[in-house]
């Protein structure tokens, strides 16, 4: 019975001994074939130094640098050509003249070209009279021949000056007779009345003083129309329109002076007014002169 037991132990014990050196020997084989392979890859890998890695990351990274500050910049450009977008379009839209009627926009752009002409011309003028001071010629006209078509303009530009103002002038009586924005008397008749007492007496002004007459005549009816057109006793649309107008009668008459300035020293002053007065008084006291001699002969005649 003892040596049953006794077998039956050391065969239990070859058993146990034989599984833990099977399972040794297992897990001894697989850590070995695994360093094997790994040494086998690392074998096969070429070995890549710390500089060649950072020459290989270098691109990516400088790659990176550029797209950021070119998206960046880019950015910036998108964002400058919208405000730059955004801004024409509000100056687009604050003297945009669409709702400006048609048949009103072109006969009104075609009245301001007289006035545009004879300033353009007046300048041209001063030019060839320039010239001819310095040089003995003009380009096309001769010396004598600029100055009296100078003078010949200056009437036409002071007498269609007056015309534009006494028109705006009326306007604003057609407005109070349709009762545009309701009634306002006097008020709204003051405007056609002021316009032409203040542009006709420039006729008789002295040039220059007649063109700046004119000029304060037209900024100060074109803040009563804008104020008008705010107010609700004219169109939307006419203080837009009347500011484009007002600009290219104030920009030809600026133009007037600039160019009269440049031969102011060489073309002969227009009378003004109290020497025109004057000469007119005189001429009539000659001429009551004259009668009393031709009264007193005709007597000593007769006698």
């Amino acid at each position: 019975m003892l040596y049953r037991q006794t077998a039956a132990r050391s065969i239990f014990r070859a058993i146990s001994r034989s599984n833990a050196s099977v399972a040794r020997s297992s897990l001894v084989n697989n850590v070995f074939k695994a360093h094997l392979t790994s040494s086998t890859r690392s074998a096969a890998r070429p070995t890549v130094s710390p500089s060649l890695a950072l020459a290989a990351h270098k691109p990516v990274t400088t790659a990176l640098v550029r797209y950021a500050s070119t998206s960046h910049k880019s950015d910036e450009d998108v964002d400058v050509m919208a405000g730059i977008k955004g801004d024409a379009k509000v100056i687009k839209q604050t003297f945009s003249l669409e709702d400006v009627p048609k048949d009103a926009l072109y006969l009104g752009m075609a009245g301001v070209i007289p006035y545009l002409a004879t300033s353009l011309e007046t300048v041209y003028l001063a030019y060839e009279v320039n010239r001819a001071n310095t040089l003995g010629d003009g380009l096309i006209f001769s010396g004598q021949s600029a100055e009296l078509m100078l003078h010949m303009l200056e009437p036409v530009q002071i007498g269609y000056g007056a015309v534009i103002l006494s028109f705006l002038g009326a306007v604003h009586w057609g407005l109070e007779w349709a009762g545009y924005g309701g009634r306002f008397g006097y008020r709204r008749y003051a405007a056609g009345i002021v316009a032409p007492a203040v542009a006709w007496p420039t006729l008789l002004f002295p040039v220059e003083h007649a063109l700046i007459t004119q000029f304060l005549a037209f900024t100060f009816l074109y803040y009563n129309d804008a104020r008008a057109a705010v107010q609700g006793r004219a169109p939307h649309w006419y203080g837009m329109y009347r500011f484009v107008l007002t600009f290219v009668v104030g920009a030809s008459i600026v133009a007037t002076l600039i160019g009269r300035e440049q031969i102011s020293g060489i073309v002969s002053k227009d009378h003004n007014i109290s020497e025109k007065i004057s000469a007119l008084l005189f001429l009539q006291k000659k001429e009551k002169q004259e009668a009393e001699e031709r009264r007193k002969a005709e007597q000593e005649e007769s006698e």
